[in-house]
């Protein structure tokens, strides 16, 4: 065990350094009241309810269950890296840790519910806990990737007013760069092996923390959990999603789309910063009781597949396409049963190789940042290369022309959702931009609003940044 694991993880936590097999001890068909509660509110079965937190009513349940000895022997978390360093938790000792990091957000960092928390870490155990930790304390969580510039996380601290950051040795040095221009910024968390001035070490508070803390009472449409865009239409925009809206909306993906049970290991191979991380490293696997499985490596290594107990893989079509260049007879994945993909349409040679390699369909899914999984080929479901399969409850999704008029069968559209007269619950709270209101001196009064408006935007552009200005402007 290497000292900075040993820093900072209770000795109750087991650090392994071989895989272990001794998993899957019931039978997949295991399931429970949770998932199907949550699923039936997907299909519409159900009330949304007004109280909604995913930390105390699902990940706590399962811990309960745990205990119990309803849930079979399967970790909740499984981590490992290229070093042989290896971190295993119960749905117990994630709760154990992630109020931990709950009450160093609380008291370290002086937040308080509805600030915001903006995470730029790779794929380490402590982006879950500080997920989980804001769920805990109703704190919103903005995960950022490793691959952002100086720039961007000036743009993402200024527009999202984020009163914290957390990252590691390698991107402390940008934000220090960007800390004059920050004046919402109170307080910022290093993941490290040793400290740095002016910044709190995470590991080291965990040795000094206490696990002591109540999880706070957050309402279903609480803001959670806030991502930027790719920016591929202007500057990156802020989707708001809700504490239901992630954390109950995957509930119907989680199990009819990825098949998954608390019987099984779930992979998915995103980095910490894209949505998809959330989508099937955290909501859809935790809600339906499965073992989260990271790899924190480099690039990505097939081995890994015949190495560990993996039953559900997830990656881009990119890593299919890798994949199938190689001699899979070489590996065998004893475990794996079924395989994602999203993100990218998968072309039907690449599904082809891969099911003549390994037996296995690939099961495409479709969606957004903002509408978690809105098309998905689900599980029983006859594979139709180039097809996204079929609508994931709760959406009523429909191929409209540019006049919303619906389009017969093999038209080609645009893809929509429907959100009259219901809106569905799992669609994103809304974009987040900034608004100017300015008072009109006298002699501007009888301008064009429009044109003022447009004037303004472009001097804020030129006296601070191009992304820099309001969206909007009232006059």
């Amino acid at each position: 065990m290497r000292p900075l694991l040993k820093s900072w993880i209770p000795q109750s936590l087991r650090i392994l350094r071989s895989p272990c097999r001794l998993f899957h001890g019931s039978s997949r068909l295991f399931t429970s009241q949770i998932i199907s509660y949550y699923d039936s509110i997907n299909q519409c079965k159900k009330e949304l309810p007004e109280y909604f937190n995913f930390a105390s009513d699902v990940l706590d349940e399962w811990s309960q269950l745990e205990k119990n000895g309803r849930r079979p022997a399967n970790p909740a978390f499984w981590w490992v890296n290229d070093e042989g360093e290896e971190v295993k938790w119960s749905f117990e000792e994630l709760g154990f840790l992630s109020r931990k990091a709950a009450n160093i957000l609380s008291e370290a960092c002086g937040l308080q519910k509805g600030d915001r928390v903006i995470a730029v870490l790779p794929r380490v155990p402590e982006w879950w806990l500080l997920n989980v930790a804001c769920m805990r304390t109703g704190i919103v969580f903005i995960p950022g990737t490793s691959q952002l510039t100086a720039k961007d996380i000036l743009y993402r601290l200024q527009a999202s007013k984020a009163k914290c950051i957390v990252t590691n040795d390698t991107l402390a040095p940008a934000v220090e760069s960007v800390m004059p221009d920050c004046q919402f910024l109170k307080s910022k968390l290093i993941v490290a092996k040793g400290s740095r001035d002016g910044w709190l070490n995470l590991r080291e508070l965990f040795a000094v923390t206490s696990a002591d803390h109540k999880c706070v009472k957050t309402k279903s449409q609480d803001p959670m959990l806030i991502y930027f865009t790719s920016g591929s239409t202007g500057s990156p925009k802020m989707v708001v999603q809700s504490h239901s809206s992630y954390g109950i909306g995957f509930a119907t993906s989680g199990r009819h789309w990825m098949d998954l049970t608390p019987s099984d290991i779930m992979w998915n191979t995103s980095d910490t910063g894209w949505v998809k991380a959330v989508w099937s490293s955290v909501f859809a696997p935790w809600i339906c009781g499965s073992c989260v499985f990271v790899h924190n490596m480099p690039q990505f290594k097939p081995a890994t597949l015949s190495r560990y107990p993996i039953t559900a893989f997830c990656t881009a079509p990119t890593a299919y396409r890798m994949l199938v260049q190689h001699d899979l007879s070489s590996y065998k994945f004893m475990s794996l049963k079924h395989c994602l993909s999203g993100g990218e349409p998968l072309n039907p040679e690449v599904m082809a190789k891969w099911k003549t390699q390994t037996g296995l369909d690939i099961y495409e899914g479709y969606g957004q940042t903002e509408t978690v999984a809105i098309c998905a080929t689900m599980k029983g479901m006859k594979i139709k290369p180039g097809s996204l399969g079929k609508a994931v409850p709760p959406y009523d999704v429909q191929i409209i022309d540019d006049h919303g008029a619906i389009l017969p069968v093999g038209e080609e559209g645009n893809i929509a959702i429907r959100i009259r007269p219901t809106r569905p619950f799992c669609l994103f709270s809304e974009y987040v931009v900034v608004k100017a209101f300015v008072v009109l001196a006298p002699a501007f009064v009888s301008h064009d609003p429009e044109k003022l408006a447009h004037e303004l935007q472009q001097h804020v552009k030129k006296v601070t940044a191009p992304y820099k200005y309001p969206r909007k402007a009232i006059m």
